[in-house]
């Protein structure tokens, strides 16, 4: 793909081709790609409606000693990023549109 030979000649990329390699190799026997899609714009939907009760949680706190969060949610914002890149490339979709749509469902979500 163009992204592993951006990756190979050392050109950065937005979409992790190695990523993409693995989420598009795990698909599930007879499932079409329309169901993989819909399962993956439903992961995006679970994880916004998720968010209020992850930032809620007892370690979610600031650890001085180190540097970070106990439960790691500092790196949910780039895990969310990299994975929706990742899907919705595989199911040739546009990522930032359906970025957007996941800040309107949090949005909404209370």
């Amino acid at each position: 793909s163009i992204f592993e030979l951006a990756s190979a000649a050392g050109i950065p990329c937005e979409v992790d081709p190695a990523l993409v390699n693995v989420l598009a190799g795990s698909k599930t026997d007879g499932s079409s790609p329309e169901e993989d899609y819909k399962v993956a714009c439903l992961l995006l939907v679970f994880v916004a409606v998720s968010l209020p009760l992850l930032a809620s949680d007892p370690a979610s706190v600031y650890n001085t000693e180190v540097d970070g969060y106990n439960n790691n949610i500092h790196c949910l914002a780039k895990a969310i990023i990299h994975v929706s890149a990742a899907l919705f490339t595989i199911h040739n979709k546009n990522i930032e549109t359906h970025l957007k749509e996941f800040l309107l469902v949090r949005e909404a979500g209370g």
